[in-house]
């Protein structure tokens, strides 16, 4: 008996199609959260956070360690740079003005200045 060559593009398929289904049914539970979020009512952080949980932000273009990966490695930097970025942005770069206001900055700004 000869096996069929499309059987496993329909098995994926089937389960690309279930995927997308159950996904948006998280999604549907979650919509008062992500509404609640896009509106800025969301989960705020503390101003006096000690910024380990704010720097998260950062984590996608400066590395999981914050030592680089599309942005630069931000172990080093002088705390006045890091909030002048993190207010006032770098022109022709993701890091826009306003990312987070100076209390935020601050926080963010004096942990990674502990980091080694």
């Amino acid at each position: 008996m000869k096996n069929n060559p499309v059987v496993p593009y329909i098995l994926i398929l089937a389960f690309g199609i279930g995927l997308i289904f159950f996904m948006s049914l998280q999604g549907a539970d979650n919509k008062k959260e992500i509404a609640a979020e896009q509106e800025g009512g969301g989960e705020t952080t503390e101003a006096n956070d000690d910024g380990s949980a704010l720097v998260q932000t950062c984590i996608g273009c400066h590395g999981g360690d914050l030592t680089g990966g599309v942005g630069p490695s931000l172990h080093g930097l002088d705390e006045a740079r890091i909030v002048d970025v993190l207010t006032n942005g770098i022109e022709g770069t993701p890091m826009t003005p306003g990312m987070k206001n100076e209390a935020e900055a601050k926080a963010i700004a004096e942990y990674i200045s502990t980091l080694k």
